[in-house]
């Protein structure tokens, strides 16, 4: 596949394409250890090594970061008043397209995949592909056996919403429990009303896994690494 340089730039988070020619003009930019010509030149990404300021530049047909999302933080892409969790981006990141997959509601931390790959984020959302996701929750009461057979057969909330079929375990139990919610569907705060609607109202709320990827324990909150390919195909594991 054939790219524009300039293009290859932007997508790859380097720059703007108006930047990107100012560069090669510069001639900060070589292809294959040459001085690139003009931001209209074609290459091909997976045969030619591009260099920008001595460093390889490295090229993706999609991005996908693992962002371990601190509590108080939107999951938006924009907000006029709150910090988001595209704000905590930095370096090319920041440049680039992407969108959180999903949503973590303000007060929840843990484990959030941002790509830029549309039909990626649909697979993973869309209760048809089954992926599951895994949370750990501190609740301000009891929950029991009793519970956890009403989440596998399928809770009805408050409102009428319909709950597909869940798997509650409980770690801790008495006046505050401590449980892993396993849920494939991403309603409005699902797993917090799920919770509230057994009496046991959440005070702690955190995503462990998405599918067969788990959150890599050595990202701090707030902090975020890229994935690979294998990662990737592990959600849907």
């Amino acid at each position: 596949m054939l790219i524009r340089l300039d293009r290859l730039l932007s997508q790859a988070g380097e720059c703007s394409r108006s930047e990107a020619a100012r560069l090669i003009r510069g001639g900060e930019v070589l292809v294959d250890g040459a001085p690139a010509r003009s931001g209209a030149e074609k290459i091909d990404p997976e045969n030619s090594v591009v260099t920008l300021r001595g460093r390889t530049v490295r090229f993706s047909n999609r991005v996908c970061l693992m962002m371990n999302k601190p509590a108080g933080v939107l999951t938006a892409t924009e907000d006029r008043d709150q910090k988001t969790v595209l704000d905590l981006l930095k370096g090319p990141h920041a440049r680039m397209r992407l969108f959180p997959v999903g949503r973590l509601d303000k007060d929840t931390e843990g484990l959030l995949l941002l790509t830029d790959d549309g039909e990626l984020a649909h697979r993973v959302i869309s209760p048809k592909s089954g992926v599951e996701k895994v949370y750990y929750a501190e609740t301000d009461g009891a929950l029991a056996r009793e519970d956890a057979i009403a989440f596998a057969a399928g809770l009805e909330l408050r409102d009428g919403t319909r709950c597909l079929p869940a798997k509650l375990e409980l770690l801790e139990t008495g006046e505050r429990s401590a449980v892993l919610v396993t849920v494939r569907e991403g309603k409005y705060h699902q797993v917090r009303r799920m919770l509230a609607s057994r009496g046991a109202p959440v005070t702690k709320l955190k995503r462990l896994s998405v599918g067969g990827l788990r959150l890599d324990d050595s990202i701090a909150p707030g902090e975020y690494r890229e994935l690979s390919e294998d990662e990737i195909s592990s959600i849907f594991l």
